[in-house]
């Protein structure tokens, strides 16, 4: 692995992560691409991924001049896992250091300076930044990638762009796409144009609203893949996905293998596990090195995906739906896909977002097996029959801005002034249901009046808050119950994953380092607990860390997520230094309460078989195993998330309350029946 200063191995380091620029695809139109964006407005670039397009695009216009005059070329991505791993392949390759010329923005984390000309960030910063500066006018160009993906994020930026674009004619927008959904993208900015606009002036203007946005397509460099299916469905498919990856390791030949399964548990399980079967292998015969890879990977786990296999060694890399169009791994020769994907659903009528496990689409399932075909003829392993791609998957997937809760969109449009979310220009317009459940849980946080208008001063600054709207509301709730410096600590970590740890064969000293920091109120204030030890007893160290079976990474995070969060609070004139004093004597309960006011909505009460029903009582809901509420009595809990698995749904994060709190603190959201 590369260390963290790699600038010494740069010789050595750039082989194992990069083709030279020249043989990738994109160099081959590199003049037509450059051409196209200097005379259209909008230009849709339609490749592969590993084209070359997300590195190399923006280091062609860095080098036509479209960073003269301070200006800033923007690449978003739906990830925070590309975002970062990208900006750091493209300092690189330009022999820079990242964070000067080239940088990288994501939610708690700004990797860039003055001299930043090339900026790579999730879709959501640059809407957070249009808060700030609606008409984004630091930037010349913005290329928005990975578009077909339609993230929440991505689909109101467009609509966004489709606005800043009628004030700023100068302004140039690159949609990147790995599939054909070009058309779909044109027709969407070809409406942009007032209908009043060249009236009178006969054929041309319409000449001129058609040459708007133009489609380059760069052709890929792939070779072809063999795609074999099971005969028979599998009851297990990450047993199945073992038996294949050894498969393949004995019998086939030379070539890297990319396994797609669908969460972070999942994936660590069956890193461990290779890990462990591996060792049966002779020692002298070519061996495995199973490599982890999802969005809450720390970053230098991340690069080692990329870097190439020791000798005698086949990488085997397990990874989400993030190794399907986000980043390219050179020498892939193997994929095997699980046709499944871990995705958010928001549920209109239980108010409650669940991750949850679903078929992927056909396009998915072709862009996964594209994945075997870079570098050399690859073979694709679908653990599923041709009859179901064929019968049961649908082309595509559902837009996200069409299963999710939308609630937190809705206070960032109105916040940058657009109050008709309705009439917003939507790509796809979102069902009427979820608007009106998001508008509802705004108006019973207290973010919007009883005409849907932002309110003052909270709407506006929970918006302005790099957090859901319910996490904001309880941060912004804190002085009032005296425990600011308590939530600000509570908000940080739950904004970081996987803060305890269990290394192998250590389960049972894992779970009773665990107990030391547990509060029977719940994982709220053992989160706090944690925190607290880790910024005094632990003096911030590693080696406490490994100690107490914690994550040092995750809590290092968190102390820096605090630290912003603490200045957001500072900004709203929340003196938190006289806080301080007043949070010293609050109490569980204060706390407790406070949480109460935000996350009233994921509210649910104990039934006597130990398992949780929501307030309308139609969903079982567990308390999920690395919950302090596991096996625990409590009459009434709040939850922060909900994650479907197998049968089961469960709820993380959970703390204890009472009844009449959601009563006091939510009376627009709860009514008793008589």
């Amino acid at each position: 692995m590369a260390s963290a200063d790699r600038s010494t191995e740069t010789e050595e380091y750039l082989p194992s992560l990069y083709r030279p620029s020249t043989v990738l695809p994109i160099s081959r139109h590199r003049n037509a691409l450059l051409y196209l964006i200097e005379n259209h407005p909008v230009t849709i670039v339609v490749g592969q991924t590993g084209s070359g397009k997300t590195t190399q695009l923006p280091q062609y216009l860095n080098e036509a001049g479209w960073t003269r005059d301070d200006k800033i070329i923007a690449c978003t991505q739906p990830r925070r896992v590309a975002a970062t791993t990208v900006a750091t392949r493209v300092a690189e390759e330009m022999g820079v250091r990242l964070g000067e010329e080239v940088g990288y923005s994501i939610r708690f984390e700004d990797m860039t300076s003055p001299r930043t000309r090339i900026k790579y960030m999730t879709d959501g910063m640059l809407l957070r930044e249009a808060l700030v500066d609606p008409l984004l006018s630091r930037y010349s160009v913005v290329m928005i990638d990975e578009a077909h993906e339609r993230s929440l994020s991505t689909d109101i930026l467009l609509g966004i762009l489709k606005k800043i674009r009628r004030k700023r004619e100068e302004l140039r927008i690159v949609i990147s796409s790995a599939t054909l959904q070009a058309e779909e993208f044109v027709k969407f900015f070809e409406g942009d144009e007032p209908p009043d606009q060249g009236k009178g002036k006969g054929k041309g203007k319409e000449v001129d609203k058609k040459e708007l946005a133009k489609i380059i397509s760069l052709e890929g460099r792939c070779y072809p893949v063999d795609v074999l299916y099971l005969e028979e469905p599998t009851e297990n498919y990450v047993e199945k996905a073992m038996q294949t990856v050894f498969d393949i390791h004995l019998k086939e030949g030379e070539g890297d293998i990319l396994l797609f399964l669908t969460g972070r548990d999942e994936i660590e399980n069956t890193v461990s596990a290779i890990r462990s079967r591996s060792q049966d292998l002779h020692p002298r015969a070519p061996q495995i090195l199973p490599l982890p890879l999802y969005a809450g990977l720390p970053q230098d786990a991340q690069l080692a995906v990329f870097e190439p296999a020791p000798e005698n060694h086949r990488k085997v890399i397990v990874s989400t739906n993030i190794a399907e169009a986000s980043v390219t791994i050179e020498k892939i020769c193997f994929v095997i896909d699980c046709g499944f994907v871990k995705l958010r659903a928001f549920n209109p009528h239980t108010g409650i977002e669940s991750l949850t496990v679903v078929p992927i689409s056909k396009a998915s399932a072709t862009q996964r097996a594209g994945r075997a075909g870079r570098t050399r003829a690859g073979k694709c392993f679908r653990l599923y029959t041709e009859s179901a791609f064929q019968e049961e998957m649908a082309d595509m997937g559902v837009p996200e801005i069409q299963r999710s809760n939308l609630a937190p969109i809705i206070l960032q449009l109105k916040a940058l002034g657009i109050d008709n979310v309705a009439r917003f220009a939507f790509i796809t317009p979102p069902p009427s249901e979820l608007m009106v459940r998001g508008l509802e849980l705004l108006y019973s946080l207290g973010a919007l009046d009883e005409y849907a208008r932002l309110t003052k001063p909270l709407g506006l600054r929970m918006a302005e808050m790099p957090l859901e709207p319910m996490t904001a509301k309880i941060l912004l709730n804190s002085a009032e119950f005296g425990c600011s410096e308590q939530i600000l600590s509570i908000a940080a970590m739950t904004s970081v994953q996987n803060v305890f740890i269990s290394h192998e064969g250590e389960k049972k000293p894992a779970e009773s380092a665990k107990r030391r920091f547990a509060v029977e109120e719940g994982d709220h204030l053992t989160l706090l607990n944690v925190y607290q030890a880790f910024t005094t007893k632990g003096g911030q160290k590693s080696s406490w860390c490994r100690d107490h079976y914690l994550n040092f990474k995750s809590l290092s995070r968190a102390v820096s997520i605090r630290a912003q969060l603490k200045k957001y609070l500072e900004r709203f004139t929340v003196d938190v230094e006289r806080e301080r004093s007043r949070s010293q004597t609050a109490t569980g309960e204060s706390i407790r309460r406070c949480l109460t006011t935000g996350y009233f909505a994921h509210a649910a009460r104990m039934q006597p078989d130990g398992s949780f029903r929501n307030i309308s009582g139609d969903t079982v809901l567990w308390a999920h195993p690395s919950s302090v509420m596991f096996n625990r009595k409590a009459d009434w809990v709040i939850f922060h998330e909900v994650v479907e698995t197998g049968n089961k749904t469960f709820i993380r994060d959970v703390t204890s309350v009472q009844k009449d709190w959601l009563l006091e603190y939510a009376p627009e959201f709860y009514q008793v029946r008589k």
